[in-house]
């Protein structure tokens, strides 16, 4: 489970001393916790590494936004720490298709539901992100997907 590895890392950043990278281990636990307890409340709770998953795809696609907005505002220094905490939360998530699965993956699944345009962009996302959704960065497949459409 990447939960168990994830407090694994921790334990192993606490030995080792990295300061840098046991914050940003902390951070995920943190945000692991966060789920947690939002999905106490809930009816039907999701396999536990599904949920690891979706924070930390969250946690990546916060980073890299800041990332952005930092270099624009002039802020490398805050720029750098967060590609910090990047490489630390992708380092826990499964291995990334390759654009050129992706674009594969896209024009199978574009083949299947007969999309044509435009206007199927939403159910070939939708069914992009049942079938891979742990191994795409759903921001750039999105591009993808609208490229191959137009």
């Amino acid at each position: 489970m990447i939960r168990d590895t994830i407090k694994a890392a921790q334990v192993a950043a606490m030995k080792a001393g990295d300061k840098g990278r046991l914050a940003a281990v902390r951070l995920i636990l943190a945000k692991l916790k966060d789920k947690d307890i939002e999905l106490r409340t809930a009816k039907t709770v999701p396999d536990d590494d599904a949920v690891v998953i979706d924070v930390l795809q969250k946690m990546v696609k916060q980073r890299r936004e800041s990332i952005t907005l930092f270099e624009q505002g002039g802020r490398q220094e805050l720029a750098d720490v967060e590609k910090a905490e990047l490489v630390v939360i992708e380092e826990f998530l499964p291995a990334q298709l390759s654009e050129d699965d992706v674009k594969a993956a896209i024009e199978g699944i574009k083949a299947e539901l007969g999309a044509t345009g435009m206007k199927d962009m939403g159910r070939v996302v939708a069914e992009l992100k049942a079938r891979h959704g742990t191994q795409i960065d759903m921001s750039k497949a999105s591009g993808l997907v609208k490229a191959a459409l137009s």
